[in-house]
C-alpha cells in the first residue's frame, strides 16, 4: 500500500518507530472498558466474544484498515459502511472468534446487522458508531443468539476498565496463537493545552494466511489522544505500511484482515493537529507499537520455532527496499533453511534477484554490488566469502535469525520479519477445518 506520505519522511517515521521505547505488556489507556465471555463459537469452549466500550462522554475518533480480498467477511464490510456513516465516530466494538463470517452470503451480512444492532442497544449508541470484527473459519455463519445473549451479558454491566480487561479481550480473539501480544508506548504531547501523557497501546491476533496485502490479521490500537477522525485516518497508514505490510508468514492473505484505531482524548488538553509535535509523537507511537506487534506475530507464526528479521538496506528507492526485505523473508526456500539452521546464503540471493515492487516492476539489483550477511556474519560480497559453517550455524539457533541485504545502490532501507517453515505448519493447516 502507499502510505500517504513521502518516501523520505516515511523513512525518518520507520527509524524513530525502531528505536522507540515499546512494552510489550497489555495496558488500556484511559476511557475505554473492556470484557470478554465464552459463548460457544470456538469448539474448545474457550473465550471467544470480547467487547471494548468508550467511556468519554463523547464517542471516540476512529479509523480503520481492511483486508484487500475480493471475498471481503461481513464484519469487514460492515465496519466500513459504519466507519463512513458515523464520520469516524465510534462508541463500541465487538470481536467474534471461531466463526469468521465470511462466504455466508446475504445471510451473513444480515447476522452482523442483528449483532452490531445489540451492541448499540446495549452501548446506547447509534448502529452507525459500532464496528465489528471477526476471525476462524470460513463459510460457517455466526451463533447469532448466542452472540447477541453474550453481548448483552457483557455491557454494561461486566466490562472493567483495566489492563487485565484488555487481555481478557486479547486472549478472546486468539484462534492458533499460542500467546497474548501486545505492545504499549507512551509519549509526552504538549503543544496544546498543557503537558500530559498520550499512551498507544495495541493488542493483535494473527499467525497464519499472514502476508503483506494490508494487515492480515485483527489489530485493535488504543490511545487516550485528543486526535480527530481525519487526523487519525492520515496516521493510520504510516504505521501499517511500515508494519503489517511488512510481515509474512505464509503468502496467503485472509478475508477478515482488520486494524482499528480508536483514540478517546481522555488524556485531555486541546485537540492535537495535524503538523504540529505532538501529532509527529502519536504517529511514532502508533507506528512503534503496530512494529512490535508484526514482530510478535512473526515469532508467534503458526509452527514457527524461530522469527527471521530481513534488514534491506543500499537500495535505490524505498519501494526497492521495502520489496527485498519481504522477499528474503517469504522465501519458501529460505524459510524451510533456517528451519534446519542451514546457512544457505544462495536462497537470500535469489529471493533479491526475483523481487518486485507491487506493481511488478523488478527491483534494481546489480550482483557486484551486493552484500550478504546471515545472523552479523558476511557470507556474500559480490562473490562467495568464507565463512565459519558451524558457527553460523550455532547463530541461527537463536530465537531471530537476522539476515542483512544491501544492494549497494542508494540510500533506503527496509525491514520486514517472518519466520521459519515446519512441520507443524503443515500439520496444524492440514487438519484446519476438522
Amino acid at each position: 500500500m502507499r502510505p500517504g506520505m513521502p518516501d523520505a519522511a516515511l523513512q525518518r517515521l520507520a527509524e524513530a518507530a525502531a528505536a522507540m521505547p515499546v512494552e510489550e505488556r497489555v495496558c488500556l489507556p484511559a476511557g475505554f472498558a473492556a470484557g470478554a465471555a465464552a459463548i460457544g463459537i470456538k469448539p474448545s469452549g474457550r473465550p471467544d466474544l470480547a467487547v471494548v466500550v468508550v467511556t468519554t462522554p463523547e464517542p471516540a475518533s476512529a479509523t480503520g484498515l481492511f483486508t484487500r480480498n475480493l471475498v471481503a467477511a461481513a464484519p469487514v464490510r460492515l465496519s466500513r459502511a459504519h466507519l463512513a456513516a458515523s464520520g469516524g465516530r465510534v462508541r463500541a466494538l465487538a470481536i467474534t472468534a471461531g466463526s469468521a463470517n465470511a462466504a455466508t452470503g446475504p445471510e451473513g451480512d444480515a447476522d452482523e446487522e442483528e449483532i452490531s444492532g445489540a451492541l448499540a442497544a446495549a452501548a446506547a449508541c447509534p448502529p452507525a458508531e459500532v464496528v465489528r470484527a471477526s476471525t476462524g473459519l470460513i463459510g460457517p455463519r455466526l451463533p447469532v443468539p448466542r452472540v447477541v445473549a453474550g453481548i448483552g451479558g457483557l455491557v454494561p454491566d461486566r466490562v472493567a476498565r483495566d489492563d487485565a480487561a484488555l487481555e481478557a479481550v486479547a486472549r478472546a480473539m486468539m484462534t492458533t496463537d499460542t500467546r497474548v501480544k501486545a505492545a504499549t508506548a507512551t509519549v509526552d504531547a504538549g503543544s496544546g493545552g498543557g503537558w500530559r501523557s498520550v499512551r498507544v497501546s495495541g493488542i493483535v491476533k494473527g499467525v497464519g494466511m499472514i502476508h503483506p496485502g494490508m494487515a492480515t490479521m485483527i489489530a485493535i490500537v488504543l490511545t487516550d489522544a485528543p486526535v480527530a477522525p481525519a487526523t487519525l485516518s492520515a496516521l493510520l497508514p504510516p504505521a501499517v505500511a511500515l508494519s503489517f505490510d511488512q510481515l509474512t508468514v505464509d503468502g496467503d492473505t485472509s478475508t477478515n484482515d482488520t486494524v482499528l484505531v480508536l483514540a478517546s482524548g481522555a488524556a485531555g488538553g486541546d485537540e492535537i493537529l495535524p503538523g504540529t509535535t505532538d501529532a509527529e509523537s502519536v504517529a511514532v507511537a502508533i507506528a512503534a507499537v503496530c512494529r512490535s506487534l508484526a514482530r510478535q506475530q512473526a515469532a508467534d507464526g503458526e509452527g514457527a520455532t524461530c522469527r527471521i528479521a530481513c534488514r534491506a538496506t543500499g537500495a535505490a528507492c524505498l519501494d526497492d527496499a521495502r520489496a527485498v526485505s519481504r522477499a528474503v523473508v517469504r522465501s519458501t526456500l529460505f524459510k524451510a533453511a533456517v528451519h534446519g539452521r542451514d546457512p544457505n546464503w544462495g536462497r537470500v540471493a535469489a529471493a533479491v534477484g526475483a523481487a518486485a515492487r507491487p506493481d511488478g516492476t523488478p527491483v534494481a539489483v546489480d550482483v557486484a554490488s551486493l552484500r550478504i550477511a546471515l545472523c552479523g556474519t558476511p557470507v556474500f560480497a559480490g562473490r562467495p566469502l568464507a565463512f565459519d559453517v558451524a558457527a553460523v550455524r550455532g547463530a541461527m539457533e537463536a530465537p531471530e535469525v537476522t539476515v542483512d541485504v544491501d544492494l549497494g545502490l542508494g540510500e533506503a532501507a527496509a525491514e520486514a520479519w517472518g519466520c521459519d517453515l515446519t512441520e507443524a505448519y503443515v500439520r496444524e493447516n492440514a487438519e484446519y477445518s476438522t
